[in-house]
Protein backbone atom coordinates (compact mmCIF):
# COMPACT_ATOMS: atom_id res chain seq x y z
CA UNK A 1 0.00 0.00 0.00
CA UNK A 2 1.05 3.52 -1.16
CA UNK A 3 2.00 5.56 1.88
CA UNK A 4 1.69 9.39 2.68
CA UNK A 5 3.38 11.79 4.18
CA UNK A 6 2.20 14.00 6.89
CA UNK A 7 3.25 17.52 5.78
CA UNK A 8 6.50 18.52 6.54
CA UNK A 9 7.43 16.03 8.27
CA UNK A 10 9.48 12.56 8.32
CA UNK A 11 6.15 10.50 9.28
CA UNK A 12 4.52 8.27 6.62
CA UNK A 13 1.28 6.39 7.22
CA UNK A 14 -1.47 4.78 5.77
CA UNK A 15 -3.61 6.77 3.38
CA UNK A 16 -6.57 5.92 5.74
CA UNK A 17 -5.62 6.12 9.39
CA UNK A 18 -7.88 5.53 12.18
CA UNK A 19 -9.89 7.77 14.70
CA UNK A 20 -9.79 5.24 17.73
CA UNK A 21 -12.90 7.61 19.66
CA UNK A 22 -15.36 5.82 19.36
CA UNK A 23 -13.90 2.81 21.49
CA UNK A 24 -14.40 4.83 23.92
CA UNK A 25 -15.84 7.91 23.54
CA UNK A 26 -19.16 9.32 21.83
CA UNK A 27 -20.57 6.13 19.87
CA UNK A 28 -22.37 4.51 22.75
CA UNK A 29 -21.38 2.74 26.07
CA UNK A 30 -17.43 1.96 25.87
CA UNK A 31 -16.22 -0.89 23.98
CA UNK A 32 -15.20 -3.88 26.86
CA UNK A 33 -11.30 -2.78 27.39
CA UNK A 34 -9.63 -6.17 26.38
CA UNK A 35 -11.74 -6.08 23.22
CA UNK A 36 -10.49 -2.57 22.34
CA UNK A 37 -6.65 -3.45 22.56
CA UNK A 38 -7.74 -6.39 20.38
CA UNK A 39 -9.89 -4.31 18.10
CA UNK A 40 -6.76 -1.66 17.64
CA UNK A 41 -4.06 -4.25 17.50
CA UNK A 42 -6.06 -5.92 14.40
CA UNK A 43 -6.00 -2.95 12.90
CA UNK A 44 -2.33 -2.23 13.13
CA UNK A 45 -1.96 -5.94 11.51
CA UNK A 46 -4.49 -4.73 8.68
CA UNK A 47 -1.98 -2.19 7.41
CA UNK A 48 -3.46 1.31 9.46
CA UNK A 49 -0.31 3.24 10.88
CA UNK A 50 -2.06 6.38 11.90
CA UNK A 51 -3.56 6.02 14.97
CA UNK A 52 -5.61 9.47 16.52
CA UNK A 53 -6.99 9.69 20.17
CA UNK A 54 -7.05 12.60 22.41
CA UNK A 55 -6.66 13.38 26.16
CA UNK A 56 -10.87 13.96 26.83
CA UNK A 57 -11.75 10.81 24.77
CA UNK A 58 -13.31 9.14 28.01
CA UNK A 59 -16.37 7.14 28.85
CA UNK A 60 -17.80 5.62 31.18
CA UNK A 61 -17.72 1.26 31.46
CA UNK A 62 -20.70 -0.73 32.16
CA UNK A 63 -19.21 -1.49 35.53
CA UNK A 64 -18.90 2.29 36.28
CA UNK A 65 -15.17 2.75 35.85
CA UNK A 66 -13.40 5.39 33.40
CA UNK A 67 -12.68 4.30 29.79
CA UNK A 68 -9.35 6.48 28.73
CA UNK A 69 -8.94 6.17 24.80
CA UNK A 70 -5.19 7.10 25.54
CA UNK A 71 -5.07 4.09 27.86
CA UNK A 72 -6.34 1.72 24.93
CA UNK A 73 -4.04 2.78 22.16
CA UNK A 74 -1.56 3.02 24.46
CA UNK A 75 -1.84 -0.78 25.68
CA UNK A 76 -2.75 -1.97 21.81
CA UNK A 77 0.22 -0.43 20.08
CA UNK A 78 3.32 -0.93 22.90
CA UNK A 79 4.44 -3.57 21.43
CA UNK A 80 4.86 -2.36 18.02
CA UNK A 81 5.36 1.49 19.41
CA UNK A 82 7.77 1.90 16.54
CA UNK A 83 6.18 0.75 13.29
CA UNK A 84 2.91 3.01 14.52
CA UNK A 85 2.62 6.87 14.23
CA UNK A 86 0.05 8.23 17.43
CA UNK A 87 -1.63 11.34 17.44
CA UNK A 88 -2.87 12.88 20.73
CA UNK A 89 -4.81 16.23 21.49
CA UNK A 90 -4.68 18.96 24.36
CA UNK A 91 -6.51 22.18 25.15
CA UNK A 92 -10.32 20.30 25.65
CA UNK A 93 -12.19 18.83 28.56
CA UNK A 94 -16.75 18.31 27.93
CA UNK A 95 -18.32 20.07 30.74
CA UNK A 96 -21.52 17.65 32.07
CA UNK A 97 -23.82 19.33 29.17
CA UNK A 98 -21.40 17.67 26.67
CA UNK A 99 -20.16 21.24 25.82
CA UNK A 100 -16.72 21.93 25.50
CA UNK A 101 -14.07 23.64 28.42
CA UNK A 102 -11.30 24.83 26.47
CA UNK A 103 -7.85 25.50 28.17
CA UNK A 104 -4.59 26.10 26.40
CA UNK A 105 -2.56 28.08 28.97
CA UNK A 106 1.01 27.27 28.96
CA UNK A 107 0.74 25.48 32.49
CA UNK A 108 -2.44 23.13 31.28
CA UNK A 109 -0.50 22.03 28.29
CA UNK A 110 2.35 20.89 30.24
CA UNK A 111 0.58 19.07 32.56
CA UNK A 112 -1.87 17.87 29.59
CA UNK A 113 1.56 16.23 28.04
CA UNK A 114 2.60 14.06 30.81
CA UNK A 115 -1.09 12.44 31.16
CA UNK A 116 -1.20 11.71 27.58
CA UNK A 117 2.60 10.32 27.68
CA UNK A 118 1.69 8.04 31.07
CA UNK A 119 -1.39 6.65 29.70
CA UNK A 120 -0.04 5.92 26.37
CA UNK A 121 2.90 4.23 28.20
CA UNK A 122 5.13 6.33 25.63
CA UNK A 123 8.02 8.47 26.27
CA UNK A 124 6.93 10.51 22.77
CA UNK A 125 3.95 11.80 20.79
CA UNK A 126 4.35 11.50 17.08
CA UNK A 127 2.11 14.44 16.54
CA UNK A 128 0.70 16.59 19.12
CA UNK A 129 -2.63 18.70 18.30
CA UNK A 130 -4.30 21.38 20.00
CA UNK A 131 -7.63 20.20 19.90
CA UNK A 132 -9.04 23.33 19.82
CA UNK A 133 -8.60 27.12 19.77
CA UNK A 134 -8.60 28.81 22.93
CA UNK A 135 -9.25 32.97 22.57
CA UNK A 136 -7.35 33.40 25.50
CA UNK A 137 -4.56 32.22 24.66
CA UNK A 138 -2.18 33.72 21.34
CA UNK A 139 -1.52 31.26 19.06
CA UNK A 140 2.16 32.34 19.01
CA UNK A 141 2.28 31.54 22.71
CA UNK A 142 0.82 28.09 21.92
CA UNK A 143 3.48 27.76 19.53
CA UNK A 144 6.01 28.53 21.76
CA UNK A 145 5.26 25.86 23.84
CA UNK A 146 5.12 23.26 21.29
CA UNK A 147 8.89 24.41 20.13
CA UNK A 148 9.85 23.52 23.54
CA UNK A 149 8.20 20.63 24.02
CA UNK A 150 9.51 19.13 20.33
CA UNK A 151 12.98 20.69 21.89
CA UNK A 152 12.89 18.11 25.02
CA UNK A 153 11.77 15.53 22.96
CA UNK A 154 8.41 15.17 24.06
CA UNK A 155 6.57 15.13 21.04
CA UNK A 156 8.14 14.94 17.43
CA UNK A 157 5.79 17.02 15.87
CA UNK A 158 2.73 19.61 16.45
CA UNK A 159 -0.87 20.32 14.42
CA UNK A 160 -3.99 22.22 15.40
CA UNK A 161 -7.71 21.27 15.22
CA UNK A 162 -10.45 22.99 13.84
CA UNK A 163 -8.00 25.76 12.51
CA UNK A 164 -8.51 29.29 10.26
CA UNK A 165 -6.00 30.66 8.55
CA UNK A 166 -5.10 33.25 10.62
CA UNK A 167 -4.21 31.42 13.54
CA UNK A 168 -2.79 28.59 11.35
CA UNK A 169 -0.29 31.43 10.04
CA UNK A 170 0.52 33.25 13.37
CA UNK A 171 1.48 29.66 15.32
CA UNK A 172 3.15 28.19 12.11
CA UNK A 173 5.56 31.45 11.81
CA UNK A 174 6.27 30.75 15.52
CA UNK A 175 6.93 26.93 15.55
CA UNK A 176 6.08 25.34 12.17
CA UNK A 177 2.62 23.14 11.95
CA UNK A 178 2.89 20.04 10.95
CA UNK A 179 -0.69 18.93 10.31
CA UNK A 180 -4.07 20.48 10.77
CA UNK A 181 -6.93 18.10 11.62
CA UNK A 182 -10.53 19.23 10.33
CA UNK A 183 -13.68 18.17 9.99
CA UNK A 184 -13.83 16.83 5.99
CA UNK A 185 -16.37 15.19 3.95
CA UNK A 186 -18.40 15.59 1.28
CA UNK A 187 -21.58 16.64 3.90
CA UNK A 188 -18.70 19.42 5.11
CA UNK A 189 -16.82 21.17 2.50
CA UNK A 190 -16.62 24.65 4.18
CA UNK A 191 -12.63 24.02 5.21
CA UNK A 192 -11.91 23.61 1.83
CA UNK A 193 -10.77 27.37 1.84
CA UNK A 194 -8.18 26.01 3.73
CA UNK A 195 -6.40 24.02 0.89
CA UNK A 196 -4.51 27.20 -0.45
CA UNK A 197 -2.78 28.22 2.88
CA UNK A 198 -2.37 24.18 3.69
CA UNK A 199 -0.85 23.49 0.29
CA UNK A 200 1.70 26.78 0.43
CA UNK A 201 2.89 25.81 4.13
CA UNK A 202 3.65 22.40 3.22
CA UNK A 203 1.14 21.11 5.71
CA UNK A 204 -1.10 17.99 6.02
CA UNK A 205 -4.69 17.85 6.11
CA UNK A 206 -5.87 14.65 8.50
CA UNK A 207 -9.99 14.83 7.47
CA UNK A 208 -12.01 13.60 11.16
CA UNK A 209 -15.62 12.77 10.55
CA UNK A 210 -14.89 11.70 7.10
CA UNK A 211 -18.10 9.87 6.31
CA UNK A 212 -20.26 12.66 8.10
CA UNK A 213 -20.47 10.57 11.17
CA UNK A 214 -21.07 7.46 9.44
CA UNK A 215 -24.09 8.89 7.62
CA UNK A 216 -22.02 8.46 4.38
CA UNK A 217 -22.06 4.90 4.91
CA UNK A 218 -25.30 3.97 3.77
CA UNK A 219 -25.75 1.48 7.08
CA UNK A 220 -28.50 4.10 9.02
CA UNK A 221 -32.10 5.56 8.53
CA UNK A 222 -34.78 7.00 9.83
CA UNK A 223 -35.87 4.31 12.27
CA UNK A 224 -32.13 3.73 13.37
CA UNK A 225 -31.59 4.64 17.55
CA UNK A 226 -28.65 5.77 18.99
CA UNK A 227 -27.59 5.35 22.77
CA UNK A 228 -29.40 8.87 24.02
CA UNK A 229 -26.88 10.85 26.11
CA UNK A 230 -23.53 8.33 25.01
CA UNK A 231 -23.84 7.90 21.63
CA UNK A 232 -23.36 12.10 19.51
CA UNK A 233 -25.33 10.68 16.67
CA UNK A 234 -28.79 10.68 18.40
CA UNK A 235 -28.62 14.58 18.58
CA UNK A 236 -26.66 14.85 15.38
CA UNK A 237 -28.94 16.98 12.66
CA UNK A 238 -28.21 14.63 9.57
CA UNK A 239 -29.68 11.77 11.85
CA UNK A 240 -33.20 13.38 11.91
CA UNK A 241 -35.94 12.94 10.01
CA UNK A 242 -35.38 16.27 7.80
CA UNK A 243 -31.62 15.42 7.82
CA UNK A 244 -32.22 12.11 5.81
CA UNK A 245 -34.66 13.93 3.49
CA UNK A 246 -31.81 16.43 2.70
CA UNK A 247 -29.28 13.87 2.33
CA UNK A 248 -31.29 10.82 -0.06
CA UNK A 249 -30.11 12.34 -3.05
CA UNK A 250 -26.27 12.04 -1.99
CA UNK A 251 -26.96 8.76 -0.58
CA UNK A 252 -28.50 7.64 -4.04
CA UNK A 253 -25.55 9.29 -5.94
CA UNK A 254 -22.92 7.03 -3.68
CA UNK A 255 -24.69 3.94 -4.35
CA UNK A 256 -25.03 4.01 -8.04
CA UNK A 257 -21.07 5.42 -7.92
CA UNK A 258 -20.08 2.60 -5.58
CA UNK A 259 -21.73 -0.10 -7.98
CA UNK A 260 -20.28 1.33 -10.50
CA UNK A 261 -16.90 0.74 -8.83
CA UNK A 262 -17.37 -2.31 -7.17
CA UNK A 263 -17.16 -0.65 -3.93
CA UNK A 264 -19.64 0.54 -0.91
CA UNK A 265 -20.71 4.20 -0.14
CA UNK A 266 -17.82 4.38 2.26
CA UNK A 267 -14.94 3.40 0.20
CA UNK A 268 -16.29 5.92 -2.50
CA UNK A 269 -16.87 9.33 0.20
CA UNK A 270 -13.12 8.02 1.16
CA UNK A 271 -11.77 7.60 -2.16
CA UNK A 272 -12.79 10.84 -3.48
CA UNK A 273 -10.99 12.85 -0.76
CA UNK A 274 -7.90 10.58 -0.78
CA UNK A 275 -8.21 11.64 -4.86
CA UNK A 276 -8.26 15.49 -3.85
CA UNK A 277 -5.42 15.90 -2.57
CA UNK A 278 -2.29 13.51 -2.08
CA UNK A 279 -1.78 15.53 1.84
CA UNK A 280 -5.30 14.81 2.64
CA UNK A 281 -5.50 11.59 5.37
CA UNK A 282 -9.32 10.78 5.98
CA UNK A 283 -9.02 8.95 9.92
CA UNK A 284 -12.36 7.45 10.33
CA UNK A 285 -13.38 5.38 12.95
CA UNK A 286 -15.28 2.17 13.72
CA UNK A 287 -15.19 -0.57 16.93
CA UNK A 288 -15.89 -3.24 13.71
CA UNK A 289 -13.08 -5.15 12.50
CA UNK A 290 -14.91 -5.99 9.09
CA UNK A 291 -15.26 -1.86 8.77
CA UNK A 292 -12.10 -1.31 9.79
CA UNK A 293 -10.91 -3.49 6.61
CA UNK A 294 -13.64 -1.77 3.72
CA UNK A 295 -11.92 1.62 4.70
CA UNK A 296 -8.70 1.04 5.08
CA UNK A 297 -9.14 -0.75 1.06
CA UNK A 298 -10.50 2.81 0.17
CA UNK A 299 -7.45 3.75 -1.23
CA UNK A 300 -7.57 0.97 -2.97
CA UNK A 301 -10.29 2.61 -5.55
CA UNK A 302 -9.22 5.19 -8.04
CA UNK A 303 -11.31 8.02 -9.16
CA UNK A 304 -10.19 10.22 -11.99
CA UNK A 305 -9.56 14.49 -11.30
CA UNK A 306 -12.58 14.00 -13.95
CA UNK A 307 -14.48 11.83 -11.65
CA UNK A 308 -13.47 13.89 -8.83
CA UNK A 309 -14.59 17.10 -10.73
CA UNK A 310 -18.35 15.65 -11.30
CA UNK A 311 -18.39 14.80 -7.97
CA UNK A 312 -18.36 17.93 -6.71
CA UNK A 313 -20.29 19.75 -9.31
CA UNK A 314 -23.62 17.19 -8.06
CA UNK A 315 -22.27 18.20 -4.62
CA UNK A 316 -22.87 22.07 -5.51
CA UNK A 317 -25.94 21.81 -6.37
CA UNK A 318 -27.14 19.62 -3.13
CA UNK A 319 -28.16 21.05 0.52
CA UNK A 320 -27.33 18.91 3.96
CA UNK A 321 -28.25 19.30 7.13
CA UNK A 322 -24.71 18.00 9.40
CA UNK A 323 -23.41 18.15 12.51
CA UNK A 324 -20.33 20.88 12.67
CA UNK A 325 -22.63 23.63 10.57
CA UNK A 326 -24.81 23.28 7.55
CA UNK A 327 -23.97 23.09 3.84
CA UNK A 328 -26.56 24.87 1.52
CA UNK A 329 -24.95 25.87 -1.64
Amino acid sequence: MEQRTIGNSALKVSPVGLGCMGLSHASGTPTEKSEAVKILRQAFDMGYILFDTAECYTGINADGSISYNEELVGEALKPVRSQVVIATKYGVHHAEDKGLILDSRPEVIRKSVEGSLKRLETDYIDLYYQHRIDPKVAPEEVAGVMADLIQEGKIRYWGISETTEEYLRRAHAVCPVTAIQNRYSMMARWHESLFPAVEELNIGYVAFSPMANGFLSGQYNQNTKFEAGTDYRSFMPQYTEEGFEKGRELLNYLQKLSEEKKATSAQLSLAWMLGKKKWIIPIPGSRKPERLQENLKAAEIILSAEEINEIDGKLNQMQFLVFGGNQAK
